[in-house]
Order: structure tokens, then sequence, then C-alpha cells
């Protein structure tokens, strides 16, 4: 019976670890995808501004 017991604390010491692992995991990736949103973000005005300077140079090709 003591043996079950051990094997049981065992897996549940187990099963806290890998939950912990987990949730250090999900935060960092979080994290990630924080940083990759803003850069999405930064790149979408970078090329907005593109085009609007494009726009104005083509405005100013005589036709």
């Amino acid at each position: 019976m003591d043996a079950e017991f051990d094997l049981l604390d065992g897996k549940i010491d187990q099963f806290l670890l890998l939950c912990q692992r987990l949730n250090s995991e999900n935060k960092e990736l979080r994290l990630q995808l924080l940083s990759a949103q803003n850069n999405v973000k930064l790149l979408e005005g970078k090329v907005d501004g593109a085009k609007s300077r494009l726009e104005a140079l083509l405005r100013q090709i005589p036709e």
C-alpha cells in the first residue's frame, strides 16, 4: 500500500512540475506574441508611410 502511495506521490510531483513548466512557457509565449504584434504594428506604420510618400510622388508626375 505504501508503494502505491509513493508511486502516486511521485506522479503528482511530476504533474506539478509539468504544470509549472507549461505555465512558465505559456507566459514566455505570451510575451513573444505581444512583441510580434508590436512589430507588426510598427511595420504596418512603415508601409503606410511609404505608401503615402509614393502616392505623393505619383501625383507630382505630369500626365
